[in-house]
Formats: C-alpha cells, sequence, structure tokens
C-alpha cells in the first residue's frame, strides 16, 4: 500500500521592506553645493540636467588641518606649544557630458570659467546646503583640475577640482547682529541692555553658535567721542578714541584689523595701541561690556559676526 506524502505548506511571504526612517522631520536625503563664482554667477554642482553632476569621492569637509609646534622635553617625548590651524585644499570632482562634442566643450568652458576666474576676481564661495534646510559656506580659490582625463574629451569627461582656502573654517550663511541704541528712559538691563544715560551698556551676554571663534564687524554711530569694548570672557578689549557726530559711522573689523572712518578715513591709529586686541567671540556665551562716551540720541552700536565651524 503506497504511503502518502504530505505536502508542506509554502514559506511565508518576506516582510516588507522597513520604510524610510525620518530624520528630524524629513527623509533621509543629500547635500546639495553650489559654487558662487565671484563674478555673481552661480553654478549648481550636482543638477545632471544641466549637462554636469558630482560623484561621490568628495574630500577635504571635515575639521580644518592643524600643525602642532612642539619643543624637546628633557625627560622624553615633546610638548606642545602651540596649534595653528592651517588652509584646507577641497577635492571636488565634476563629471561633465554633452549630447554632442560642441555641447560638451560648451559646458567644460563655461565650468573652467566660473572657477578660473578666481585669478583675477578674488575667491569664490562654495556653500554646502543640507536636507533641513541649513547651509554652510567657505571661500575658496580655483588651483587645479581642468586637465582632463586620458581618452576622454569627445563628449565626456572629469574634473577633480582642487580648492584652496585660506580660512579653513566654513560659515553660517545668514549673519548674526546684535544691536544697542541710546534710551533716556529704559533701565539698561530691562529686558535688553541699551546704551544708557550713563553712557555705559552694562554687564550683557552675546552667544557664538560656532565650533570655533567668530570675528564680529561693528557698525558706531555717533554721535560719540569714544568707545571700549571689553569681552570679560577672554579678558580682551580695545578702545576707540575719535569724534563722531549725529549720523556719522565708524566701522571695525577683526578678523582683517582695520578702523574706517567717516569718508572712508583710516582710523586704525585711534586704538589704544600696544594693549588694544581686537577681540573675536569664543565659542558659546560671551559676557561683553560696553562703554560709550559723548553719547546721546542716535547714538547706536552694532556687532555683526557669521558663526564659524568645523565641517561643512
Amino acid at each position: 500500500m503506497p504511503l502518502l506524502a504530505l505536502t508542506p505548506p509554502p514559506p511565508p511571504p518576506p516582510p516588507p521592506p522597513p520604510p524610510l526612517v525620518p530624520v528630524t522631520g524629513i527623509l533621509v536625503g543629500r547635500p546639495r553645493a553650489t559654487w558662487f563664482a565671484p563674478d555673481g554667477t552661480e553654478w549648481p554642482l550636482d543638477r545632471p540636467e544641466l549637462g554636469w553632476l558630482t560623484p561621490d569621492q568628495v574630500a577635504g569637509l571635515g575639521a580644518a588641518p592643524i600643525t602642532l609646534v612642539t619643543d624637546p622635553h628633557p625627560r622624553g617625548g615633546q610638548r606642545v606649544r602651540h596649534v595653528q590651524p592651517e588652509s584646507r585644499v577641497i577635492t571636488w570632482p565634476l563629471y561633465v557630458e554633452g549630447l554632442t562634442h560642441l555641447e560638451f566643450v560648451g559646458r567644460w568652458r563655461q565650468l573652467a570659467n566660473a572657477f578660473a576666474q578666481t585669478r583675477r576676481l578674488g575667491p569664490g564661495t562654495l556653500r554646502i546646503a543640507r536636507p533641513d534646510g541649513t547651509a554652510r559656506d567657505i571661500e575658496a580659490y580655483y588651483q587645479a583640475g581642468f586637465d582632463g582625463q586620458p581618452a576622454l574629451g569627445i563628449t565626456v569627461d572629469t574634473v577633480v577640482l582642487s580648492l584652496f582656502c585660506e580660512d579653513p573654517y566654513w560659515r553660517d550663511v545668514d549673519p548674526l547682529t546684535v544691536t544697542r541704541q541710546y534710551a533716556t528712559s529704559v533701565p539698561y538691563l530691562n529686558p535688553f541692555p541699551t546704551i544708557s544715560t550713563s553712557r555705559v551698556l552694562g554687564a550683557t551676554q552675546i552667544e557664538n553658535p560656532s565650533d570655533v571663534e567668530a570675528w564680529p564687524e561693528w557698525t558706531i554711530t555717533g554721535p560719540a567721542t569714544a568707545l571700549t569694548a571689553v569681552n570679560n570672557t577672554t579678558g580682551e578689549s580695545f578702545t576707540l578714541t575719535a569724534t563722531l557726530t549725529g549720523g556719522q559711522t565708524a566701522t571695525i573689523t577683526t578678523e582683517q584689523p582695520s578702523v574706517t572712518g567717516p569718508a572712508g578715513a583710516n582710523w586704525i591709529g585711534l586704538l589704544n595701541w600696544p594693549s588694544a586686541t581686537l577681540w573675536g567671540l569664543a565659542p558659546g556665551v560671551n559676557n561683553i561690556t560696553f562703554t560709550v562716551t559723548g553719547s546721546s540720541a542716535g547714538t547706536s552700536i552694532a556687532m555683526t559676526f557669521k558663526p564659524r565651524h568645523e565641517t561643512a
């Protein structure tokens, strides 16, 4: 009598793949890169419909490179005397193509000019935008890359850009501005500090949401005869002694030290050298004190800075 074999049931279907996991309210996406040439033109770097795109081989977007200055230690080894941030070089490949040779050459020449013009016009700006809408910039010079690859160059070729960045740190796109104005009736600590009738702004806190120091630019609008700015967090200060009449302005730049008075006058010598330090803002909260002499209605101080970051 034959034995009956039971047919096993088919295996269950595999589970469906998990859905995309939202990150901060949006689906995982890709960064977008744009080159702003010094002539003001804008060049998206990841738009295949324009005839070029960026392969996933970009390098140089991480923490700023540094050099350690060391001294021999008599008990062995070395000790770090100074840490020096260095300029960075970003390696950025571009794949360029066209349906015909002339279309390809036209695109190649346009891109080459967009980068190479930094030799004549100064640095351009590379911007990396994230899927959440935030973005960071870095200034760069074209160094090399538009050489092409062997056996290519008819309708397709690859650029491997080297972009030289004097300042290795990335910056926010939009600056932050803190403004203080003369007031006769508002207490200078209620709720926001102003230039009071005592001509002392008082202690105020300014937050620098940076990874590294940020370097502000100051605009002082008269009337005023002197400004003293103290960063109590870093222990640094400077005093500018100069007369501004009502409506006149002076600008103090700290990253590339300069002081410009009305009509472009060079006022750098009016600082309290040699003790003056055109200080930057440390990361986090900075405790600041301003003192303005000769102030009255119309006097104001505006401090503008862009937070800087280690990475893109």
